[in-house]
């Protein structure tokens, strides 16, 4: 089934896992293929049946509320990612000899004899942003591209479609990677790791190893973040990798860069990486102020972007412009308003520890708006490392305790406003508690450190819930 041609999928029989965003293009081009699909759905609401309907008009055979039951003649599995691997449909497949692909290793097996290579970004934190930036510094460098896989246009529509890439700028999730193993990417970058997702993956050592997958079989640049402590490191899964002669580890760094680094010195973000004698020279690239919003885990960002873009070949000024051009999703560090001397930012789009750990350090005195749901978290070290900066905080949310418990042991003297409330009109409270903790030159931070799903139906309506919260704080 390797090469993907027409005639390799006529009559096979595959079964799609799961509905939702990735299952239902999976389903549409592998019966267009020829294919004869079943999908196998856990849940049967509304959505799932209006789905299926969609599908079974095609010819494609659903089946809702039974995820578990191997279909009969199955000779491939291609799951949605979010499904986890003790799933006993998957436990069915690996006793009948039956391979599991998800929706990546799809597309990556569908492309065209000619395909554009891809750069890969995975990690636990600024994905989307790199990626972003990313593809706005290959289109300053007048390259055809697009952001694709967990954001942009789906990698399936990518691979297929009538338009012609030069280069694609890919984001992959941890759970994307652990069932796409023949991906071999251009060059691709681990941001960061930090426990995400355990529940799913069972340990941080799998999480890891599944994150690491990225770099296996890399032509060009293994690009990793030098600044990163605990084990293991970025650093460490490129060493582990198993890749194309000739292909180097880049590291970035918010410090000095040595040789094979690209780093900042005195504003400027520099490669010492991708310039003729390397020990000797360096190359600008950008200013820190090219980059938006210039905090600390943004800039890294920017600089593990340009590795990869650098590693294409694209010129010193396509960085600096991709850069300038580039502008950052709603609800990521996005400074809302100044209210008597205060600064309001919303980076909803925390939603778990790292996230926030980074947010938080960006700003000196902050009045920390938290909680949500978490995900099987804790919150000891994000407390004790932010500590010193916290002016008060304000908690809400169903697993708000754990953090005001964390606040007891590692911040005893900052003042905590617990809010007893979930429902959404709880934003408003929080933040006119804020206002009453905060002194002129403070930032009221939203930056939860758990996910929304206990009061909102997303991190984007948490953050518009705040910025209008704010909005009449202004008023």
């Amino acid at each position: 089934m390797g090469s993907g041609k027409v005639t390799d999928w006529q009559g096979k029989n595959v079964t799609v896992a799961g509905l939702g965003v990735s299952g239902v293009p999976a389903a549409k081009v592998l019966h267009g293929l020829g294919a004869r699909v079943t999908v196998v759905n856990d849940g049967d609401d509304a959505r799932a049946r209006e789905q299926a309907a969609e599908l079974e008009a095609l010819g494609v055979t659903v089946r809702l509320g039974d995820g578990a039951t191997l279909p009969e003649g199955t000779e491939l599995i291609v799951t949605a990612p979010g499904w986890s691997p003790d799933k006993p449909l998957f436990a069915a497949a690996d006793e009948a000899g039956v391979p599991v692909w998800g929706d990546v290793e799809l597309a990556w097996r569908l492309r065209k004899p000619d395909a554009a290579p891809w750069l890969a970004v995975t990690g636990t934190n600024g994905k989307t942003t790199t990626v972003q930036m990313l593809a706005s510094i290959l289109k300053a460098a007048g390259l055809r591209t697009a952001a694709v896989g967990n954001i942009g246009v789906s990698l399936l529509d990518a691979v297929l479609g009538e338009e012609e890439y030069d280069v694609l700028a890919v984001e992959l999730s941890s759970y994307q990677l652990h069932w796409a193993p023949s991906l071999r990417a251009h060059s691709a970058a681990v941001l960061n790791l930090a426990p995400d997702h355990l529940d799913w993956h069972g340990s941080m050592e799998a999480y890891a190893r599944d994150k690491g997958r990225i770099y296996e079989g890399n032509r060009v640049a293994c690009v990793y973040n030098a600044d990163a402590t605990g084990k293991p490191s970025t650093e460490d899964l490129v060493r582990e990798a198993d890749v194309e002669e000739g292909c180097r580890a880049i590291g970035f760094t918010l410090g000095t860069p040595g040789p094979s680094q690209l780093g900042v010195v005195d504003g400027i973000l520099v490669d010492r990486a991708f310039v003729e004698n390397r020990h000797k020279n360096a190359q600008e690239l950008a200013e820190v102020s090219d980059v938006d919003p210039p905090v600390p885990h943004n800039i890294a960002n920017a600089l593990a972007a340009a590795a990869l873009a650098r590693a294409f070949g694209v010129p010193a000024t396509a960085v600096r412009d991709g850069l300038r051009a580039f502008t950052p999703d709603a609800h990521r560090i996005a400074h809302v308003a100044d209210v008597d001397g205060v600064a309001y930012v919303d980076d909803s789009k925390a939603t778990n520890t790292h996230a926030a750990e980074a947010s938080l350090a960006a700003y000196e005195s902050v009045v920390w708006i938290a909680g949500g749901l978490a995900k099987g978290a804790t919150f000891d070290e994000l407390v004790a490392g932010a500590a010193k900066r916290l002016r008060g905080a304000v908690l809400i949310g169903r697993d708000r305790a754990l953090i005001r418990e964390a606040l007891a042991r590692h911040a005893p003297e900052v003042p905590v406003v617990d809010l007893g409330r979930t429902d959404t009109g709880a934003m408003l409270q929080a933040v006119q508690e804020a206002q009453r903790l905060a002194r002129p030159g403070d930032t009221v931070l939203l930056a939860p450190a758990c996910a929304s799903m206990d009061m909102f139906a997303n991190y984007n309506r948490r953050g518009e819930a705040f910025a209008q919260a704010v909005r009449e704080l202004g008023a």
